[in-house]
């Protein structure tokens, strides 16, 4: 009697180990996507209505700079789906992706530490003695920030250039700037953290954003499927709540 409970006990343990081998497997799908530093918050959203809707799958994302993750594609990064703050960058990897499909629109606005300490009104503003941060001219919103200000006529002297947009709300939020130009939608996501000042010269630069599946990708199927997502009714819903346009 004794050796049928050890044995019934091993068979037990075995079915109980298998259940968990399985339950382990289906957890270890993985989808990578490499985003713009500006879709954090949102993207985030969507990445756990995503996962609620596909048990078992896992959204593994990175977010950086566009030109910092479009040069990583173009060193042969392993990934599933590539999402620019611009066109520019997506054409950079336009031999290594699937076809890209725009999903939002952004634009720049200023944001000024809380009460605008520098009393800044314009974009005009910048261009005086005041402690300005703003994006890399590689970066989408560096790039945008150019078009802006030659647009405008305004010649910024910046103290620093950031690498992604995430950077550029830090140092106004740490009180390391008197302004930043920064995405709306990163205004929107610091809330009283910064105070935020308008400009209409912004709509000289409107962003669009592109996404696209990489080719090669370890999770074709489901990247093809975040896409279609990303650009659904759940995608154009989320996104608008974080401040994004949508095409």
């Amino acid at each position: 009697m004794h050796s049928l409970k050890v044995v019934a006990g091993a068979l037990l343990a075995l079915v109980l180990l298998a259940g968990c081998g399985q339950a382990g497997s289906e957890q270890q799908r993985t989808l990578t996507v490499l985003a713009a530093a500006s879709l954090t918050e949102s993207f985030d959203e969507l990445g756990a209505r995503f996962t609620a809707e596909h048990p078992g799958v896992r959204v593994q994302f990175d977010y950086q700079g566009s030109s910092t993750l479009a040069e990583q594609i173009k060193q042969g990064r392993p990934a599933d789906v590539f999402a620019s703050a611009d066109e520019k960058n997506m054409a950079k990897v336009r031999d290594l992706v699937g076809a890209p499909q725009t999903f939002a629109t952004n634009q720049l606005t200023i944001v000024v530490p809380p009460g605008n300490p520098g009393g800044i009104t314009s974009l005009a503003d910048l261009a005086g003695e005041h402690a300005v941060v703003v994006c890399a001219p590689e970066v989408p919103c560096g790039s945008a920030t150019q078009e802006v200000t030659q647009a405008a006529g305004v010649q910024l002297k910046p103290v620093s250039e950031e690498n992604d947009v995430k950077s550029v709300l830090q140092k106004v939020v740490a009180g390391e700037a008197d302004a930043g130009l920064v995405y709306v939608t990163d205004a929107a996501a610091a809330g009283e953290k910064v105070q935020v000042v308008d400009f209409p010269e912004a709509q000289q630069a409107v962003n669009a954003y592109p996404v696209a599946t990489v080719t090669g990708a370890p999770e074709p199927e489901l990247a093809a499927q975040f896409v279609e997502f990303v650009r659904g009714p759940v995608g154009h819903e989320l996104l608008a709540k974080h401040g994004f346009g949508t095409p």
